[in-house]
């Protein structure tokens, strides 16, 4: 059985080096970032129907990367984390967007490092980057899903999330363990 852990949070967290440094740790694959791709093909102005074909193509790339998978599969964001940028940029979240398959386990990457700008981020003003961090956290709240805090600086994020990963294994899953404390 794989389990699929999704790293979730606003730009600029760390997602894509956490998500490639734990595949490398626990020797699997882990899936990159689609809306990141389709930005930087077609800009930064999205509308719903980019959201939409961004959670859809993301959805289908980690579906597809299940095939490759040693006991964990690692993604730099699904379909949650295209609901929060779907908050942030229309105003509203498509249905469409929730009715993907979740995560096991969901690392949300606390906004807590220094912004470091590049051409497809947007939202580093801190006023605006909190806004979407809570809209990010919100998201997970109501989508019911298992989701575990990750802060402080890159050593430490790695490290936190290791020990989560390591204790939530295919022979415990379905029990699982309670997040709450870890989420608070």
């Amino acid at each position: 059985m794989t389990l699929t852990i999704v790293l979730h949070g606003v730009e600029s967290t760390g997602k894509s080096v956490l998500a490639e440094k734990l595949a490398r740790h626990f020797d699997t694959v882990w899936v990159p970032e689609y809306g990141r791709t389709h930005a930087e093909t077609h800009g930064v102005d999205m509308d719903e129907a980019d959201l939409l074909t961004i959670g859809q193509t993301q959805a289908a790339m980690i579906d597809a990367a299940k095939s490759d998978a040693r006991r964990f599969l690692f993604a730099d964001t699904d379909s949650l984390m295209t609901a929060a940028w779907a908050e942030m940029m229309i105003g509203h979240i498509p249905p469409e967007l929730l009715t993907y398959p979740k995560a096991d386990l969901y690392l949300l990457m606390e906004a807590d490092v220094a912004w470091v700008p590049d051409s497809v981020r947007i939202y580093g003003d801190d006023p605006v980057r909190t806004h979407f961090a809570d809209i990010s956290r919100a998201v997970l709240e109501s989508s019911g899903v298992r989701w575990a805090s990750i802060s402080g600086g890159w050593d430490s994020r790695f490290a936190q999330a290791v020990a989560l990963i390591a204790r939530l294994t295919p022979s415990n899953a379905p029990s699982g363990f309670d997040l709450a404390q870890e989420s608070e």
